[in-house]
């Protein structure tokens, strides 16, 4: 996919996009493209220099993720950067230190734990919809208003950790629906699916800088 040339609040550079074969990318681009910002796929160590912030996108198992991920040869990379890194979905997942689906360590980048919701919760499994998020003041959420709705789909959550958790959400127990340490940013919703809030999600971490 060639990069996009319209204009962006980030210049030249733009987002690059983690091109591992795990994600959905064109519903992301999709968005990308309503908000009018600069993106590039990202399948080499030597892409990531091409663009001031980084996607990782995710769909699907957290194991099978993290071993494509491997593939890639881009892990040690994606761990030593400075630049901001926004994990979506699956992607958040990875950023985790260990996952119950499939037993799978990860990048380790934040020291929380992917696990599987519980049936006894007497909950749907997966946990698919619109869902009440409460952010915390945090720049990714700036403008979005406690209790936004975002949509999920996902049958693993995020262990909740007060330290690393920006926005949480419950299903049964409360859960981080998004997290940061330091530079690395993830998010268990879709915004690219989740209307204009999640556009708003895009737009400002598009905007971050560190």
């Amino acid at each position: 996919m060639e990069d996009k040339n319209s204009k962006s609040p980030l210049g030249d550079l733009g987002v690059g996009i983690i091109n591992y074969g795990a994600g959905n990318i064109f519903s992301l681009t999709a968005a990308l493209d309503r908000l009018n910002v600069t993106y590039g796929m990202v399948n080499t160590e030597s892409d990531l220099e091409k663009y001031s912030h980084i996607i990782i996108p995710g769909v699907g198992h957290a194991g099978a993720a993290m071993e494509k991920l491997k593939g890639t040869g881009l892990v040690e990379a994606i761990k030593k950067l400075t630049k901001p890194v926004l994990g979506i979905c699956v992607g958040m997942q990875l950023i985790t230190e260990h996952s119950e689906e499939g037993d799978a360590a990860l990048l380790n980048i934040v020291p929380v734990k992917t696990k599987k919701f519980d049936k006894s919760l007497n909950i749907k499994i997966p946990h698919m919809g619109w869902n009440a998020v409460s952010p915390k003041n945090n720049s990714l959420f700036e403008g979005v208003e406690d209790n936004t709705q975002f949509y999920f789909v996902h049958s693993y959550f995020i262990e909740y950790n007060p330290t690393f958790d920006i926005a949480s959400a419950d299903y049964g127990l409360k859960f981080s629906a998004a997290v940061q340490k330091d530079n690395f940013y993830g998010v268990q919703f879709h915004p690219e699916k989740s209307g204009k809030a999640g556009e708003l999600v895009l737009k400002n971490f598009s905007n971050l800088s560190l």
